[in-house]
This record gives structure tokens, sequence and C-alpha cells, in this order.
């Protein structure tokens, strides 16, 4: 069952399980370095962080560990900062910060990290991984990461992406389910039914490309990892599993509603970033459904909604937080990353042998 395969061997890693690149301070250098340390692919979330940060978490990885580990970013998408916010949704926000106490109609001015400036980091830190979302490399830095000999990893929804993926180069794909946690990673502008599940998405995009394929979404024990490379995956990516164990970043509060949630209260919402996104359903989700076709498009909700987030982290209430979590969040355990990540080998060693049992 654990034979060597094309993704273990080309990564160097122990078992093809896959930390997922959780944007937003989860991926703590602590917790990529325990998957990684345990034989996994730690991965470090990085879009929202700024170059620096980046070389900083990367270095503090290297403290940790000397095993390969990822870095994943947002491809950029355009967006227009000229267009006026809906007043229905400004009114909207502005309730909320009043609840927090925090100022009204803050002025935003700065709506993403330079990507250009992140990746020049990576380029100069030189990972073994690295991975992005939201859409295709262009081929100037995909042949400078490939130059440094790092491997390339493509996020994909629907089979049509993953087929662009895989002519643009990339080294391998995510094969990203909707039962995941957090956001698609959807980016052809015409194929908006991109909620195909795991189990219906993986086999038919191992069919149509050359390229390993890394199952996402939907994981949380050795049977989702058993089932993954059944249907012909040579890896595993699991996020929502480590959001809950020791050195993840995520607030407390948010790691006790994974605890607490079943799986009919995880749904999809654009109101935190104007981007669909799976998570655990609050108040603030419910007060701006009636106003998801007035929500300006991510980043620009993402911004637009970043004060409330710090300060609702701040202040304890998880009612206007961002709690994303995958639709098999309630099978969540409460372990040190590479406790968890051996864990996950021995209940897919069990599930296997259960399969072929006379």
């Amino acid at each position: 069952m654990w034979k060597a395969n094309p993704i273990t061997s080309r990564l160097k890693i122990k078992w093809p399980i896959i930390q997922a690149p959780m944007a937003g301070g989860a991926t703590t250098p602590a917790l990529v370095a325990a998957v990684s340390e345990a034989g996994g692919l730690g991965t470090l979330g990085a879009a929202y962080m700024t170059p620096q940060q980046i070389r900083e978490a990367i270095h503090a990885i290297r403290d940790l560990t000397d095993k390969p580990f990822g870095v994943n970013l947002f491809i950029p998408e355009d967006f227009d900062t000229t267009q006026p916010i809906a007043d229905t949704v400004a009114s909207a926000l502005n309730e909320v910060r009043r609840e927090l106490d925090i100022p009204e109609s803050p002025q935003v001015t700065r709506f993403q990290e330079s990507f250009a400036e992140q990746l020049q980091v990576v380029l100069e830190e030189v990972p073994a991984v690295f991975s992005f979302t939201f859409g295709m490399l262009d081929a100037r830095s995909l042949q400078a990461l490939k130059q440094k000999g790092v491997t390339v990893i493509g996020t994909a929804t629907t089979v049509r992406e993953a087929v662009v993926l895989e002519a643009g180069g990339v080294d391998m794909i995510a094969a990203q389910g909707s039962e995941a946690g957090g956001h698609r990673g959807s980016f052809l502008p015409d194929s908006p039914s991109n909620l195909i599940g795991t189990m219906a998405l993986v086999p038919q995009i191992v069919d149509r490309v050359k390229i390993p394929v890394i199952a996402a979404g939907g994981m949380m024990d050795g049977r989702g990892i058993a089932a993954a490379l059944a249907l012909g995956a040579q890896a595993a990516q699991l996020g929502t599993a480590f959001l809950t164990c020791a050195e993840s970043g995520a607030h407390a509060l948010h790691k006790q509603a994974i605890r607490e949630s079943s799986e009919e209260g995880i749904v999809m919402t654009r109101a935190f970033s104007g981007k669909w996104a799976r998570g655990i359903e609050n108040e603030f989700m419910r007060k701006l459904a009636p106003l998801d076709q007035e929500l300006p498009a991510y980043p620009v909700q993402n911004a637009l909604t970043k004060d409330i987030r710090a300060a609702a982290g701040k202040q304890q209430k998880s009612a206007y937080m961002s709690m994303w979590a995958g639709q098999a969040a309630p099978l969540g355990r409460e372990l040190g990353a590479g406790e968890l990540v051996l864990q996950l080998v021995e209940e897919t060693k069990r599930a296997c042998a259960g399969l072929v049992q006379e």
C-alpha cells in the first residue's frame, strides 16, 4: 500500500499525505514542520502574508525541520476599486462594526499583497514545493521555479481546469472536490458549476491528464485517504483535519466550532471575501446572504471585512469570524500534527486491509 509512487518519490516524502495550504494564519511554522517531520508534506499558506513574513516563516520552518515542505500563494485576479459599494452592503457592514465598537466605513487602500514580491521570496528561498490557487501561473514564473528545482502544483475544481493546468506545465494537480473547506480554487470564468464532489472529480481528472493527481476535499481520516488512492490519486491533501491540531494557528473559537459542528451547518458563502468558500455557518453569513448579488467581488469584499474579522477574533465573537471548514469537519480530532499523520497512516493501512479480506 505504501510503496513509493511518483508523488512520494519526487517530493521525497514517506507518506502520500499533504497538509493543505490554509491561508490566514492556521499553517504556522510549527504545524508545517511537524507534518513534514512525520513523513508527510507540510505547506505554508502564505497568500495573505507580506514578503518579509513569508521569508521569516520559511526560516522558522527550516529551524524546525530539514524535511521538504511547500509554500502556497493565490494567483492575483483583476478587480475594480472604482465601483461604489452598494449602500445595502455598506450599511450591513457598519451595523456589525457598531456591534463590535470599531470605526465605521474605514478607508481601505490595500486589497492584496504584491504577488510578484511574494513569489520573489519563494524563488530566493527555494522550498521543495510551490503550489498556487485561483488561476494559472504565468509561463515565465513557472520556468523560473522549475529551473531552481521547485515542484509546482496547481489547483483544479473541474476537468477543464486540470487540462489547462497540465498544458501550462505544472508538475502535479490538486483536484479540489466540493467538500473542501475554505475558498474554491476555480479559475475558468466560463466554468461556474464547480461544485463537483471529490469522488466524482478525481477519477475524471486522473483519466484526462498524464501528470500525478492529488485528491483534496472531504478527507479527515484513513478511510478518506484509502478512498482517494482507490480513485487514482497518488496523494491525499487534508486541511480541516489539521485545524484542530495543537500546532495549528486557528483561533480557539474556530477549533471549538469544528469540534461542535454538524455536516448540515457547514455551508458555502461569499459574505467574508466575495469569493465562494465553505465554512461553519454563523450570524455574519446569515446577515449578508440576502445581499449576495450586491457583494463586491474578491479581493474587495475580503479587504472590506478584514477589520470586522480581526475585531471579532480579538473580542472572542465567533458570530463574525470566518471559520473555514470542510464538510467532514465533525470527524476532527485534537492531536499533535505529527501524531495525526502517523494515525492517518495506520488508519489507511487498516482501511485498505479491510477491503481485501476474504
